[in-house]
């Protein structure tokens, strides 16, 4: 198949949409300088901030690498068109990487459990051998390297088949597939008990890592459904994507959103029937306030919605109805991250207030003390801007210095309904000629 011109990508964008990942850039970048100088906990406030909007992204970006894996492992036809878009998703690990750093450095004003003396709090001395600031980094340096290497041999395998075309090419990213899904799954997993779960070390929950994948993978059916159709209507895939594609998406979407409820519902009811304080405190802090509205939000928006919005089979393939819910979906992770997240801060401020008050310790008041109700903080939307904007900038990137789509793959003909026959049946046909 001949290499398709990749060269005309952002001439055809319009000059505001090539120009919104710098502008978010800087108005992040504006913002967050901003709210440092005008609030007096910056340090907190901003640690809080930016691992809503990490955790956020970093949610598309591992389930763009899961679609690579699943493509491979199940040697599917249909989502041969789309794959680049995923490897590039997936390939934005390592800049993720460098976007933990701040993450890193303010870990102590984000995770209480680092102020807190293990010798005096039975669940951290019991997670001790885990849960301690020396593994907390060692293992974020093994999961970004795990990432790393899996995105980048599977996209590098791939451009190499759009060079060569080999069968070696195919069985590498076999290959990676293979031994990356097991890997996959154990990494994400350790980051979502690590970066989030870990906010509240005294929560226990044997489904959280499956939680945050489900969230993930269904937010980046709907990133990477929005991404196909700006790209097939403003030319690079416009020969190569069709209402397969669209359909497809739009089912494995349906699936995943029936598959987190499933997931988040399980967790909820196992917890809620065992009734151990251990476990339920979690969820009884965020029955206060307004987190008992979002909470609801989560159970209709995330779920209902969507569920009866992709129940028809000709909504998943119509603009005015996937177009809103693309960006609903953005809406409702933000919401759960939200859940996860803040919380915890709201609750971090007062528990530090009363221990310098001197009432109680850190560790029982994380516990006891109430958070105040779902706000929106402006550090929030700057920490979400200069994230998604950075990213934005290095898709693009990547994205106009490599073909928008495989070219020698060898079930591009069957995704386009082209029918090659093979050199067997060119040698029957030619003998029944004779």
């Amino acid at each position: 198949m001949a290499s398709h011109p990749n060269s005309s990508v952002t001439a055809t964008w319009p000059s505001w949409l090539r120009n919104l990942p710098m502008i978010l850039v800087a108005l992040g970048a504006i913002g967050i300088v901003a709210g440092l100088v005008s609030i007096k906990d910056h340090g907190q406030q901003l640690g809080y901030s930016y691992l809503l909007a990490y955790m956020f992204f970093l949610s598309i970006c591992l389930g763009g690498l899961f679609l690579v894996i699943l493509h491979h492992l199940f040697d599917a036809m249909w989502s041969v068109p789309v794959r680049r878009i995923c490897e590039h998703l997936a390939f934005l690990l390592p800049i993720m990487a460098l976007l933990f750093i701040p993450i890193a450095y303010l870990a102590p004003q984000i995770y209480p459990w680092m102020s807190i003396d293990a010798h005096h709090d039975h669940a951290l001395k019991a997670k001790s051998a885990l849960i301690n600031q020396k593994a907390f980094y060692v293992v974020a340096a093994i999961l970004f390297a795990i990432w790393s290497l899996l995105s980048y041999k599977l996209r590098a395998w791939s451009l190499e088949q759009d060079k060569t075309g080999a069968a070696k090419c195919t069985r590498a990213m076999r290959f990676h597939s293979a031994w990356g899904i097991f890997a996959f799954a154990l990494s994400l997993t350790m980051a979502a008990i690590f970066w989030m779960k870990s906010l509240q070390h005294q929560f226990f929950s044997t489904m959280y890592g499956v939680y945050y994948f489900a969230g993930s993978v269904w937010l980046t059916l709907f990133t990477v459904y929005i991404i196909t159709l700006v790209l097939k209507n403003t030319g690079p895939l416009k020969d190569v994507v069709g209402r397969r594609q669209f359909y497809d998406l739009g089912a494995i979407s349906f699936a995943f959103t029936v598959f987190y409820a499933y997931i988040h519902f399980s967790q909820y009811f196992l917890i809620w029937n065992a009734a151990v304080p251990e476990e339920t405190f979690w969820y009884v802090l965020r029955e206060h306030g307004t987190w008992w509205q979002i909470g609801m939000l989560l159970i209709f928006g995330h779920f209902l919605l969507p569920f009866l919005a992709l129940l028809r089979i000709d909504f998943k393939m119509k603009l005015a109805v996937m177009g809103p819910l693309c960006l609903w979906a953005w809406i409702m992770h933000f919401c759960d991250m939200s859940f996860n997240i803040t919380p915890v801060l709201q609750i971090f401020r007062k528990a530090q207030a009363a221990v310098a008050a001197g009432h109680g310790d850190l560790s029982h008041n994380m516990t006891t003390m109430t958070p105040d109700g779902f706000a929106v903080h402006p550090l929030d939307l700057a920490c979400m801007a200069f994230i998604g904007g950075v990213l934005a900038l290095v898709f693009i990137k990547y994205f106009k210095a490599h073909p928008a789509y495989p070219q020698k793959d060898p079930r591009m003909a069957e995704t386009m309904g082209v029918y090659i026959p093979s050199s067997s049946d060119i040698s029957i046909a030619s003998g029944g000629a004779k």
